[in-house]
Order: structure tokens, then C-alpha cells, then sequence
């Protein structure tokens, strides 16, 4: 029987007394003790009734168990759908109903909210808490250790990733055993990473990163977790000594820059920091290279595609760039419009093609045609150029590009104007109603921690930098931006809030 996924990821593991997981406590769990509690979790979806095929839906705190609920889901067939542990009952109720989820597993305090709503959908339940108690390990306790693997062919739906829906309903995007195997595989070449490796983990597991990049290239690798429920700065530096690679978003990195405790020499054993989900400011590249003689390695991925480019691990690492297109995957810069390529250099629409990209959106065969080719190309909604030397720049989505009085303005172009000014940590450029232009230019402000920014000067800089239909119409300090849980900018909410700025 052939499972690639599975047998790739966890079965070559099976009875190995190698370290998998390490926890901040001192306390380690090996990859063949592991995969007998994912047998076990096996055993349990089987007899709630799910069959190969059939959607388990997780929203439950990070923990070993719900690493092992997903190695359970590949083992029996059953495809994986982590949430993440914020979403509302009203949220989930769409997700379950979307996906026709067979079963539920929620936190144990959650129970009695969901459980109405599980019923009505036709839904089973259980309950898995953090520190490993719940009706599902209490029915593993009881089973076997070992399960036969089910049959499942490279082309069959591994886990649905609901899309952070910052535009209508979340999309179901449905990834296969092939665009999950083979980013994997791609990464952890790329990255050089081996089963000496032993990698910070301290990102959520219901997401892209954490689960199907971090989780996922240890696997392949055979290399060792250390395991964090969250970040936390105490426990990161006690395990980098020993550690050699961590991956976070650009947080994680300022918060260690922080802290005077964190030197060269508690990172003198570290080989790779990655970060992701979110651009790393410049400064933050900088200081981090100063402090420890690292560069921090950019990539580029996103829910639909996993991982598509990354910055080299042998020669420059560019910031402000994600590097180059991974092996395997293609990727070009189009005309939002047209969809033809634009000249090199110039900003367009980015497209990737590849084995990592999904297989489209569950139930959504409208959304499925217009945002994939009939070429397998996926259209990203990302904004990007390519460089002389090639290459990828992000410079924002399409949907927050700004047209004012008909030219089109690309945000980033202007935020790095304004973070390059004195007194300032970072800034997000929107585009708001203007009674004259349509949408004109917004500047948010974030100051450095006690600085006063001058905006009259700011507004100056911007003056002799940028055309003059790119200049911000005002420039507004906040004290932070509003983020999501992978600490990306929620442009949307910003909008939001300074829409009437000009028109109310």
C-alpha cells in the first residue's frame, strides 16, 4: 500500500527512538512513540466513521496531540483542517458547514457552544485540551499501536487551509499529497536541512507555516522540534544554544532584538533564521546581522501555494526581496488586466505555477476559474516586481493598490520613503475615498519607541522622492498597526477606520 505523504513524512519513522519533539521543560518525545499516539488517533476516526476522504476539522491549542491528530488524518485518508484557535463559534459554524466536516475536535471549554451546532451539521465532536486530556486520547488510550496505512495516490486532497477571507467568505483551498510533499522536499534541500537540525518551533500550528513549512521540512529531514506552545523569549533563548535553525515571522525577531540577553554567542550555534508571512523591515535585517553576524533568509509563500521563492541560502540574501523562485516552481509578473507579462523590472500582478500550487477552492468552482489558469498558474493577488540580478519583490496586493485621479500608486513604493525618515518604526500606506480623485493617499505612522516624528518633514521627503500624485495627502501617527495572528498588516481595518477622513 502507497501513502507518499505518509510514508514520506512519518511512517519511515516508525520505532525510531530519535528525538522528535522537545519540550521547554527539558522533556523530549521520540518520533516512534509519536507515530504510535498517531496510530492510536487512527483507530479513533475510524470508528467515528470517517473514511478516506472525509474532513476532520481542528481547532484546538498547539500541542503533540494535534501534531499526531495530523499524522492520524494522513495515516487513515482523512483530510486535515486546522483552524485557527481565534475564530468565533459564528466562524466555525461556516467552516464545518463548508467543508461538510465529519468531525469536530475542540477545546474542552468550547464543548458546549459547538456541540449544538456540530449536531445541526450533521457533525461528530471531540474534545482535546492543551495539556493532552479530552474525550479523543481518552478513546486513543485504548487502541492499538499500529494501524494499516490506507492506500491514497499523490492526487488526493491531504488538508483544506481556509484563506484569511479578508474579502467575502474564507476560501477552502484544497492541498494535495503532492503540493504538500513536494514543497517539503524542495525546503528542506534548499535549506540544507538534515537530521542534525534542531529547529525552534514556536509558530501556530494551524497555519501554513508552522504546520506544512517548519513541521513538515523537520519531518523530511528527520531532524528534531523544539516545541513552544507560543513565543515565548525566555524559553527561546534558553534552547538556542543548542538549537541551529528557528523560522518566525519578522516579531519574533524584533522582540529578540529587544532583549539585551540575546548575543552572537547565544546564537553562535544557529546556522539558518527564516522568517515569513509578513515583510521584515530593512532596519530590522540590519540590526539583526550587526548583533549576530546572521542574515535573516526571506521567503515567500501563501496559504493556495505553500512556499513559491526564497532567498538564497548560499550567496546574498537581499532585503526588502524574497529572493528567487524555489526549484520546480515558475513564476512571472503580469498585467492585472490583461495577464500578459510586463517588462522586466516593472510591477505587475505575480503568477506561480508549480507542483506546491492547490488544487483549487472546495465548492467554489467560480473562484477556482479566475484565479487558476487553465495553464496552472495561480493569479496571487500579490503585487511584485523583479530586480536586474532576479529578484522577487513584494510591494503589496492588488486589491490595496491605490487609483487616484486615474494613476495607479503602488503603497510600498511610498512606505519606504516614510520609513526611511527619522523617528519612525514602520508605516502602512492606504488608499482612502477622496471627493475629487476617488481614492486618494493616507499615511499610518508608527514612531520609534519615545520619538516624536515631524511630518511636516516627512511630507517633504516624500515631495522630492516621489511623483507628485503619489504624495500622501496626510500622514497620521498610531501607535501600532493592527495585525493578524501571522503578523501581517490588516490594511482592510485601516481603511476602514480612516475612510471618512476626506469625504465625511
Amino acid at each position: 500500500m502507497s501513502n507518499p505523504l505518509y510514508d514520506t513524512l512519518f511512517g519511515r519513522h516508525a520505532g525510531s527512538d530519535r528525538t522528535f519533539l522537545r519540550f521547554s521543560d527539558g522533556s523530549t518525545l521520540t518520533y516512534g512513540v509519536f507515530l504510535e499516539t498517531a496510530a492510536r488517533i487512527a483507530h479513533v476516526l475510524v470508528a467515528r466513521g470517517l473514511e478516506p476522504g472525509d474532513r476532520m476539522a481542528v481547532q484546538v491549542e498547539k500541542s503533540p496531540e494535534m501534531l499526531a491528530l495530523y499524522a492520524g488524518a494522513a495515516q487513515a485518508g482523512v483530510i486535515f483542517l486546522p483552524l485557527n484557535t481565534g475564530y468565533t463559534a459564528g466562524e466555525l459554524d461556516y467552516f464545518v458547514e463548508n467543508s461538510g466536516a465529519k468531525l469536530l475536535v475542540c477545546d474542552s471549554a468550547k464543548r458546549g457552544t459547538l456541540a449544538p451546532m456540530a449536531e445541526r451539521l450533521g457533525a461528530g465532536i471531540d474534545t482535546h485540551d492543551a495539556d493532552g486530556s479530552g474525550s479523543l486520547m481518552d478513546s486513543a488510550a485504548s487502541q492499538s499501536t499500529t494501524f494499516e496505512t490506507v492506500s491514497r495516490s499523490a492526487d488526493d486532497l491531504a488538508a483544506f487551509l481556509y484563506t484569511s477571507g479578508t474579502t467575502g467568505r474564507s476560501k477552502g483551498a484544497m492541498l494535495t499529497q503532492t503540493n504538500l510533499l513536494s514543497n517539503a522536499e524542495t525546503l528542506a534541500a534548499h535549506w540544507r536541512f538534515t537530521d542534525e537540525d534542531v529547529l525552534i518551533h514556536a509558530l501556530p500550528i494551524f497555519h501554513t507555516h508552522g504546520l506544512f513549512v517548519a513541521t513538515n521540512v523537520t519531518l523530511v529531514a528527520g531532524g528534531e522540534l523544539v516545541f513552544l506552545p507560543k513565543f515565548d523569549l525566555d524559553a527561546i533563548l534558553e534552547a538556542m544554544p543548542r538549537a541551529t535553525a528557528m523560522m518566525g515571522v519578522p516579531t519574533f525577531y524584533t522582540r529578540l532584538l529587544d532583549d539585551e540577553r540575546f548575543t552572537k554567542d547565544v546564537a553562535s550555534n544557529m546556522r539558518l533564521f527564516v522568517s515569513g508571512s509578513a515583510p521584515l523591515l530593512a532596519e530590522t535585517h540590519k540590526r539583526f546581522e550587526e548583533r549576530t553576524g546572521h542574515r535573516i533568509l526571506e521567503r515567500y509563500g501563501m496559504t493556495e501555494t505553500n512556499m513559491n521563492t526564497s532567498n538564497p541560502y548560499d550567496g546574498e540574501r537581499r532585503a526588502g526581496t524574497v529572493g528567487f523562485p524555489l526549484p520546480g516552481v515558475e513564476l512571472k509578473i503580469c498585467d492585472p488586466e490583461t495577464g500578459d507579462e510586463v517588462p522586466q523590472g516593472e510591477v505587475g500582478q505575480i503568477e506561480v505555477r508549480g507542483p506546491n500550487v492547490f488544487k483549487g477552492y472546495w465548492q467554489m468552482p467560480e473562484k477556482t476559474a479566475a484565479e487558476l489558469r487553465e495553464d496552472g498558474f495561480f493569479i496571487t493577488g500579490d503585487l511584485g516586481q523583479i530586480d536586474e540580478d532576479g529578484y522577487v519583490s513584494i510591494v503589496g496586493r492588488n486589491k490595496d493598490l491605490i487609483i487616484s485621479g486615474g494613476y495607479n500608486i503602488y503603497p510600498k513604493e511610498v512606505e519606504m520613503v516614510l520609513d526611511d525618515q527619522d523617528g519612525v518604526l514602520e508605516s502602512a500606506v492606504i488608499g482612502v475615498p477622496h471627493p475629487d480623485f476617488g481614492e486618494t493617499v493616507l499615511g499610518v505612522i508608527v514612531p520609534d519607541p519615545g520619538a516624536e516624528p515631524d511630518l511636516d518633514a516627512m511630507m517633504a521627503a516624500c515631495s522630492e522622492a516621489l511623483a507628485r500624485f503619489k504624495h500622501p495627502r496626510k500622514l497620521v501617527l498610531q501607535e501600532e498597526l493592527p495585525r493578524n495572528t501571522m503578523g501581517k498588516v490588516q490594511k482592510a481595518a485601516l481603511r476602514e477606520r480612516y475612510a471618512e477622513t476626506f469625504s465625511g
